[in-house]
C-alpha cells in the first residue's frame, strides 16, 4: 500500500532566547540584555530562564520577525 501519512507541523514558537534577539534587532548581546533589563523587551519567564516574546518583539519593531 503507498498511503501518503499525515504530518503535524510543529506549532510556530512564540518566544525566543535572549542570545536570539540581537541579531533581529542588530545590537549586541549587552545592549539586548539592557533592554531587558530596562523593561523594554516584552520577556516571559519559564522555570529560571527568561524568554523574549516573539510577539511583543514583532509589535515592537512593526512587523514580523524571522
Amino acid at each position: 500500500m503507498n498511503e501518503k501519512r499525515a504530518t503535524a507541523k510543529a506549532p510556530e514558537r512564540q518566544t525566543l532566547t535572549i542570545t536570539e534577539t540581537p541579531r533581529i534587532l542588530g545590537v549586541g548581546i549587552d545592549a539586548a540584555y539592557e533592554l531587558v533589563r530596562r523593561g523594554e523587551l516584552p520577556t516571559i519567564r519559564i522555570g529560571d530562564r527568561e524568554r523574549v516574546l516573539k510577539p511583543g518583539l514583532e509589535k515592537l519593531l512593526g512587523g514580523k520577525i524571522p
